[in-house]
């Protein structure tokens, strides 16, 4: 199989195969695709065909009718079981009524008589190409309004954010950078954003740079071809491509090796990329809104994020606001969640009392509204039936730990005992405070090794377990 030229262009109506077992017509073809701006593949045969698809990635098909003693309508068959929305365009020699009906009945798009006018196929594959976009589109919309964004709450601090989201979101191209504190909410705003912009049709794509290793964080991002590395076994698209004409939200951006921060900066820069392995320039349209935990103006001053990459990001800087500085949504997103959790086990709304919100409201939420969520399905789920009460809460919500941290009340009221676990709670968001978040620092600072500070973390809903990427 002819891979077509491997030399550097930009690829900007995407990939054609051209099947035939005829050697002058793919050439011919392949030529006329490579000046009208396809990147060209060619197959002589239905195996070559659905390997080039497996292993390279393919955007068009044009498929002989009869190649050799092949079936063109079995390979069909195949290529469409293998890539459903793959749009395919059928040719033949000697063309009936009859085939013609059959092979759209199997999904080609058309069908066309050799040799084809080149004019009219350049038509018929736009045509085809756009169908294909305009079904996978239907079909996000489709998600989207099974799970639209919804923001709940109506503090100040709120509304000033979700505005320079709207303001933001005007602009399709400028990237985001969104800063909050760990459970705060940063994913559901990027969402928001690219819901309110003009991409909203286009893939909202995430991944969370904490949570890939550093040496398969690259092939995530741009792909990889065949054979590029070890385990590289066939062709892989990376999220840049997956992304185009969306949305792809980088969380924990902080977290990303200074090696993968320069190729970052050269995508946001260029809007061009090559998968790993790769020779090709890919051209993408992507905004790209990032988020973090840390400040990382802090990280740049000291030499662990690049400069230029943070001002590139930073172009519109957005806060997500603590849930301890918007006590006035604690109330309607408890009863979010109670209703929600609730529907989810078939019972009927269980009552939010006033002794227990006022004790929500107390609580000082170190995980935000992440925990605040996770609170409430476990108590739904394991404590209260037809009302929430004070005392089904955790016992770090009591009246005298509302505070929810040293130096915002006294850990050791007179005439009280607190639990070890509350202590040992306490404690642990303490170090993390100081730390600025490191749990390597915060580990050998409590004197536990940093797989127990993890578990513990887990065990308390203490923000997330997600690595820092960080050494002592």
């Amino acid at each position: 199989m002819a891979k077509g030229d491997s030399s550097t262009r930009t690829q900007s109506k995407g990939t054609l195969l051209v099947v035939d077992d005829e050697r002058s017509l793919r050439f011919s073809i392949g030529e006329w695709a490579r000046d009208e701006g396809y990147a060209p593949l060619e197959a002589a045969s239905g195996r070559e065909a659905l390997e080039a698809v497996r292993e390279r990635g393919v955007d068009a098909v044009v498929l002989d009718l009869k190649l050799g003693d092949e079936d063109g309508l079995r390979v069909l068959r195949e290529l469409r079981d293998l890539e459903p929305s793959l749009p395919v365009v059928m040719l033949t020699g000697h063309g009936t009524v009859e085939q013609a009906v059959r092979a759209i009945q199997l999904g080609a798009y058309d069908f066309m008589l050799k040799p084809p006018d080149l004019g009219h196929l350049g038509v018929v594959l736009d045509r085809a190409l756009e169908h294909a976009r305009l079904r996978q589109e239907v079909s996000r919309l489709r998600e989207t309004a099974a799970g639209r964004v919804e923001i709940v709450g109506a503090s100040d601090s709120l509304k000033g954010a979700l505005s320079r989201l709207e303001r933001a979101a005007k602009a399709s191209a400028s990237t985001v950078l969104i800063h909050g504190e760990t459970g705060s909410g940063k994913e559901l705003m990027a969402r928001y954003l690219h819901d309110k912009s003009a991409r909203a049709g286009g893939p909202f794509v995430e991944l969370n740079c904490s949570a890939i290793p550093e040496q398969l964080l690259e092939s995530e991002l741009f792909g990889h071809e065949r054979g590029a590395f070890t385990d590289a076994k066939r062709f892989k698209k990376g999220l840049f491509e997956l992304a185009d004409r969306g949305t792809l939200f980088l969380d924990e951006i902080g977290e990303m090796a200074p090696q993968l921060q320069a190729k970052l900066l050269r995508v946001l820069e260029t809007r061009t990329f090559r998968r790993v392995g790769g020779a090709v320039d890919i051209t993408v349209d992507v905004r790209v809104v990032a988020a973090t935990h840390r400040d990382l103006a802090k990280l740049v001053s000291e030499g662990r994020f690049r400069e230029d990459l943070y001002f590139r990001l930073n172009v519109v800087p957005v806060a997500v606001p603590p849930l301890r500085d918007r006590t006035s949504d604690i109330a309607e997103l408890a009863e979010h969640f109670v209703a929600r959790f609730c529907r989810e086990l078939g019972r009927p709304t269980a009552k939010l009392s006033a002794g227990a919100l006022e004790r929500m409201q107390a609580y000082r939420w170190p995980g935000n509204v992440r925990e605040l969520r996770n609170v409430l399905e476990r108590v739904v789920l394991l404590e209260a039936e037809d009302e929430i009460r004070a005392e089904h809460l955790p016992p770090e919500m009591s009246a005298s730990g509302a505070s929810g941290a040293p130096g915002g009340g006294d850990p050791f009221p007179p005439g009280v005992v607190r639990p070890l676990a509350d202590i040992e709670k306490l404690a642990i968001e303490h170090a993390l405070r100081v730390c600025g978040g490191n749990k390597t620092r915060a580990a050998t600072m409590l004197g536990i090794a940093r797989q127990t500070l993890r578990t513990k973390l887990k065990e308390y809903a203490i923000g997330d377990d997600a690595e820092d990427g960080e050494t002592a």
